[in-house]
């Protein structure tokens, strides 16, 4: 007897049905999420921390009764906007989050007053004693040079006026612990809220991390160093850098060089130019006006020229990003990225720069990791 086409496909089809019903589909973290999957459900628990629930309890949010608004709530009382900011003294540094886990930090806010140079941001992850993060607030959003420059790209936005924004995933295991210190000698005020889930985390999941450096000014023929001494396995996934030149003329002309794994004296990526890297080209020029030409992209900007006005502000300065999202940087071992400070002199030469550079790396590793090198101290940090 012979089985017709139709049956033998009906046959597959409802064998292929049984054996879906029997076996468990995996379940979605809730993390990693995109237009592609964001229809998928999870059990991940959402939280946010904020001034109003600094634990981030379920249905604890804005039962504050005393706070930086109090007084302004003070005929409406309870859950009327008590306690949507800090006051940091003076000297002194506040936990703005402590976390157990698992779970991942999927977004930050942060509205800050004051010095952005003077208020140090760090994160540790999983109880550890040195920070993973440890930079100044407006650097690590982006926003070196102490006065507002929009950025619109993926991981950080910052919108008018100082609305500071970060959408980088920060996976931990046992525990996140956020502070803030105030080097200033007087206090700030935040607004911030920190938006995470509660929910398992792949075992090849790296932790974020963010380094500040700074030299001011550059010696002579020297590269700068944006990342040094990274130990383990991981992948680099953003610069910033806020850029302040010394001299007449272009600036751009140095490569952006990535050592890994062992690389010596040459690296195994080495760029074509400042610009280049910024996703930019030819000086970031606009041909028609004959200017500097700010632009924000989901991956890459020039958000910030700060230009001569006159009088006092007499120095160009310039905020820079690059985001490897799509492109990052792999490493087995270790890593180090450097960038030349190059100018051009009159007769065709390349002339090396002694400019104001303070960067921030942003990369992913397993832990523990290496110490970071010591952070400027305050006079050190400031910007004139």
């Amino acid at each position: 007897m012979k089985l017709t086409t139709a049956f033998l496909t009906g046959a597959i089809i409802l064998a292929g049905l049984a054996l879906n019903a029997q076996s468990p589909q995996p379940v979605f973290n809730g993390l990693g999420l995109d237009l592609g999957n964001l229809a998928l459900l999870s059990h991940a628990q959402t939280r946010e921390i904020t001034a109003e629930n600094p634990t981030g309890g379920k249905g604890k949010g804005g039962m504050a009764t005393e706070g930086t608004n109090a007084n302004a709530a003070r005929d409406l009382g309870q859950g009327w906007k008590v306690s949507p900011s800090i006051e940091i003294p003076a000297h002194q540094t506040v936990t703005l989050a402590e976390i157990s886990g698992p779970g991942a930090i999927q977004h930050i806010r942060m509205a800050p007053r004051g010095t952005w140079r003077f208020s140090i941001l760090r994160m540790y992850w999983d109880g550890e004693e040195n920070p993973s993060v440890e930079v100044p607030v407006g650097d690590f959003f982006a926003n070196g040079w102490g006065t507002y420059a929009p950025v619109n790209s993926l991981p950080v936005c910052v919108n008018p006026t100082n609305s500071f924004n970060s959408f980088w995933q920060m996976p931990f295991r046992k525990s996140a612990r956020i502070t803030m210190q105030n080097l200033d000698e007087k206090p700030v005020r935040l607004t911030y809220q920190i938006d995470y889930t509660l929910t398992d985390v792949p075992a090849h999941t790296g932790y974020f991390h963010a380094q500040f450096r700074r030299v001011n000014p550059l010696p002579y023929k020297a590269d700068y160093v944006i990342l040094d001494g990274v130990k383990g396995w991981g992948q680099y996934v953003g610069t910033y850098l806020a850029w302040g030149t010394h001299n007449n003329g272009w600036w751009g002309e140095g490569e952006i060089k990535f050592f890994i794994d062992g690389d010596g004296k040459f690296p195994t990526m080495c760029g074509t130019g400042t610009e280049d890297y910024f996703c930019g080209g030819f000086g970031f020029e606009n041909r028609a006006t004959h200017q500097y030409q700010e632009y924000n992209t989901p991956y890459a900007g020039l958000a910030q020229v700060i230009r001569p006005d006159g009088l006092w502000k007499s120095q160009q300065r310039f905020g820079l990003y690059r985001w490897h999202i799509l492109d990052p940087v792999r490493f087995q071992k270790d890593l180090k990225v450097t960038i030349q400070a190059l100018g051009w002199r009159p007769d065709g030469r390349y002339l090396p720069l002694q400019d104001d550079i303070a960067s921030v790396a942003f990369w992913y590793q397993t832990e523990p990791h290496a110490p970071f090198p010591p952070l400027p101290d305050k006079d050190a940090l400031e910007v004139n």
